[in-house]
């Protein structure tokens, strides 16, 4: 590999790095999950934001770069497919896993749960990956729980930016071409960062 190309990427990972998450508590606190053993768990992904566009804009763009042999098409059911394929599991399984043996768990379609957790997502940064240059994929998100029987009563909702995501890094570089596992592994960091904030912060 040629080193400007070395230099580049190397660039570009303490870029990536470099980006620190924020969390921006909105309403009710940490503390009002105190005792709170499996959450309900559903999306919202409407009105979001991709870069700088509206979703459907943003799509328009894609697949208008991708008009013939049904790319397009395929590129625009992929998006919409990855949320229940990729994203939702990732978010449920990285969240699940940090608590041991299931003390606290989020799954979808817990009808029963008394709370719901809700991720809305607000905005998405698809990155890119084009060999030497690499750009993680970034997430705003709205997280909340709510009483499920009694959606008003919040107990809470925090505001978690620029959530990252991005594949293994290798010699030769990070190995996250698609763009649907790109994003995938920012909801993974997500359920993550939600988990250790709710273990750290319930006293």
């Amino acid at each position: 590999m040629k080193l400007k190309s070395m230099i580049v990427m190397a660039a570009m990972f303490f870029t990536v790095m470099g980006m620190a998450q924020k969390v921006t508590l909105l309403s009710g606190d940490f503390q009002n999950l105190k005792g709170i053993s499996e959450y309900n768990l559903t999306f919202d992904y409407e009105g979001l934001t991709v870069d700088r566009v509206s979703e459907e804009q943003f799509l328009a763009d894609k697949m208008k770069k991708r008009e013939g042999n049904g790319k397009d098409i395929a590129f625009k059911e992929n998006w919409f497919a990855d949320r229940e394929k990729r994203y939702e599991p990732k978010f449920a399984e990285s969240f699940n896993k940090r608590f041991k043996k299931g003390a606290v768990k989020a799954e979808e379609n817990l009808a029963n749960a008394k709370y719901t957790m809700n991720i809305k997502t607000i905005w998405i940064h698809p990155g890119f990956n084009v060999g030497i240059m690499h750009n993680s994929s970034l997430l705003n998100t709205i997280v909340s729980v709510v009483e499920t029987a009694n959606p008003s009563n919040v107990l809470f909702a925090a505001k978690y930016e620029k959530v990252g995501g991005k594949g293994i890094f290798t010699p030769i570089g990070f190995m996250d071409y698609n763009t649907g596992y790109r994003i995938s592994e920012g909801y993974a960091k997500l359920g993550k960062t939600v988990a250790s904030n709710i273990k750290k912060k319930i006293k």
